[in-house]
């Protein structure tokens, strides 16, 4: 079956943010009143398969105290080496969910739980399913077998069909504050400072999984240096052709991870816009600051900056319409730099 397991994760109280979604769960569990499907919505990267880990972990825990798992026990220990039987997870693969998956886990579904009160399935992304995918979740999501939990994630921004979110309580989620983005960081990442820290909080935007992404695939490096080079007063365009090719190669390179680098720009130029009106002590906490603090840049207008903005977002579509990245790079640098 197309399925993975993960390492057991921290427990409910140690998860910073989400109070919301800590309060909803918490109290299900409690209770023992857990809905038989829940769909966690919301920015990418802000905790969503986190907490359905910790969910399912707590709910076969046999030592739970209140909604925290125990970590000891022998069905913690089993999430612990990902080797619980009872713990199954759907993923996208190359992109999508198949329906050949969905079938196999409801066949799986079909059977009782090997060895825990209850079988918890994690779905994650669900956006990706294919519509026939999608459709054929319905009956199971409205009516499942007994002793199954189903934990369905899925990004805010993307579209979920209404058949699905109607039958599951949805937990939102929402992006967390800088500060415990940073915290987050400096836990996962000893070796990391927290001025560097507070930076990948900011351009994240308080996604806390984006912010790993950026520093593991160091974009911020390659960042620092596009905006360096369209932002220099002294770059003439036609005269440095050849910096900005090579530029456009360097980002094209990132592959599947050029988009988020394009999301690191569009909040470049969004700070631009505000820069203004935020005056100099709101410039040095923006993106916009811990880059260009101390140095000169070019001035744009107000209009030049949208335009930038609406390259930006047709580089994006372009990118999605399998154009060439290096292509769609170089015509998005010459159009930034102008």
């Amino acid at each position: 079956m197309g399925t993975r397991q993960q390492q057991l994760t921290p427990s409910f109280s140690s998860l910073l943010g989400q109070e919301k979604a800590k309060f909803l769960l918490g109290r299900a569990l409690e209770s023992g009143k857990l809905a038989h499907a829940y769909l966690f919505r919301g920015p990418d990267g802000v905790g969503k398969q986190l907490f359905a880990r910790s969910l399912a972990a707590a709910v076969n825990c046999r030592q739970r105290q209140g909604m925290d798992a125990c970590g000891h026990c022998p069905s913690c220990r089993k999430y612990s080496s990902e080797n619980h039987p009872d713990f199954l997870v759907i993923s996208p693969e190359k992109g999508v969910i198949k329906i050949d998956r969905i079938r196999e886990m409801i066949q799986a579904l079909s059977y009782p739980p090997y060895e825990s009160s209850v079988r918890v399935v994690l779905l994650e992304d669900i956006h990706t399913m294919r519509p026939e995918a999608a459709n054929s979740l319905l009956k199971t999501l409205e009516e499942p077998p007994d002793n199954n939990l189903l934990i369905l994630t899925a990004a805010a921004a993307r579209d979920v069909l209404i058949t699905i979110s109607s039958r599951c309580q949805v937990v939102p989620f929402f992006s967390l504050g800088q500060e415990e983005t940073a915290q987050i960081l400096v836990r996962e990442l000893p070796e990391l400072d927290y001025e560097t820290a507070r930076l990948l909080a900011r351009l994240s935007e308080g996604c806390p999984g984006q912010a790993l992404l950026l520093y593991r695939k160091e974009m911020v490096a390659i960042w620092r240096e596009v905006v360096a080079l369209i932002s220099d007063p002294g770059h003439d365009g036609s005269r440095d052709v050849g910096m900005l090719l090579q530029a456009a190669e360097t980002m094209a390179a990132l592959k599947e991870d050029l988009l988020p680098l394009l999301g690191l720009l569009r909040i470049w130029l969004r700070d631009l816009l505000f820069a203004d009106s935020l005056g100099q002590e709101g410039h040095e906490s923006t993106a916009l600051g811990e880059v260009a603090r101390g140095s000169k840049r070019r001035c744009w207008n107000f209009h030049q900056l949208f335009d930038k903005l609406h390259a930006v977002d047709r580089a994006e579509k372009e990118l999605g319409r399998n154009c060439s990245r290096t292509l769609v790079c170089e015509v998005l640098l010459f159009q930034l730099q102008q």
